[in-house]
């Protein structure tokens, strides 16, 4: 369960929000209001103040690399820093489940990173992702430059997450996408947010 109790930033007004286990969010809203801002607040990747706890644990407890490894943010377009994709990852083995499960091949971790789409590059960082077995996951329009096959294989992979007891927090502007994930909506504007019903 994640448990977010203030949360608050610049641009961002407080925000409260209890997510239960197996269950996922959809953030919605126009482009600016604020979703990529709350999802990095929730990681701790930018200042911020507030209460975060994932199944009990307050995230001001733990080291930030180990809260970021429970909650773990995909960004739209995931950094890369090497000059081939295996570098990126810290479990191989653990990695290449999921990217059969999308639809790539082993020996993608040989790929140059200049050579990757930017479908490759989200079905890679959320493959990354997941290789750390996060308890809670927040995408942000994890599947904005994928073709419906590819989009399907990821909302398996996301569905499995959360039978599996995670939660999710996830950035999208598809509305049919958020109705098969999620059974609410936190819908950011004009710097205001509310939850609301799919």
């Amino acid at each position: 369960m994640l448990e977010i109790q203030n949360l608050r930033r610049h641009k961002l007004e407080p925000v409260d929000l209890t997510v239960q286990a197996g269950h996922c969010i959809a953030v919605t809203g126009p482009s600016g209001s604020g979703k990529t801002l709350f999802l990095r607040a929730v990681a701790d990747l930018d200042p911020n103040e507030g209460t975060v706890r994932l199944n009990g644990i307050e995230r001001n407890d733990i080291l930030g690399p180990d809260w970021r490894r429970k909650v773990t943010y995909v960004p739209a377009d995931p950094a890369w820093w090497g000059d081939t994709v295996g570098p990126h990852f810290t479990d191989i083995a653990a990695a290449e489940p999921y990217l059969e499960a999308m639809g790539l091949s082993a020996d993608a971790f040989d790929w140059p990173i200049d050579r990757l789409s930017t479908g490759e590059r989200q079905r890679l960082g959320l493959a990354r992702a997941l290789a750390l077995s996060p308890d809670c996951l927040l995408l942000d329009e994890p599947t904005s430059g994928l073709d419906e096959t590819s989009r399907s294989q990821v909302e398996i992979l996301i569905s499995s997450h959360l039978t599996q007891g995670g939660v999710a927090l996830m950035v999208t502007h598809d509305l049919a996408q958020a109705r098969r994930l999620a059974a609410l909506s936190l819908r950011f504007e004009n710097a205001h947010h509310e939850l609301m019903p799919l």
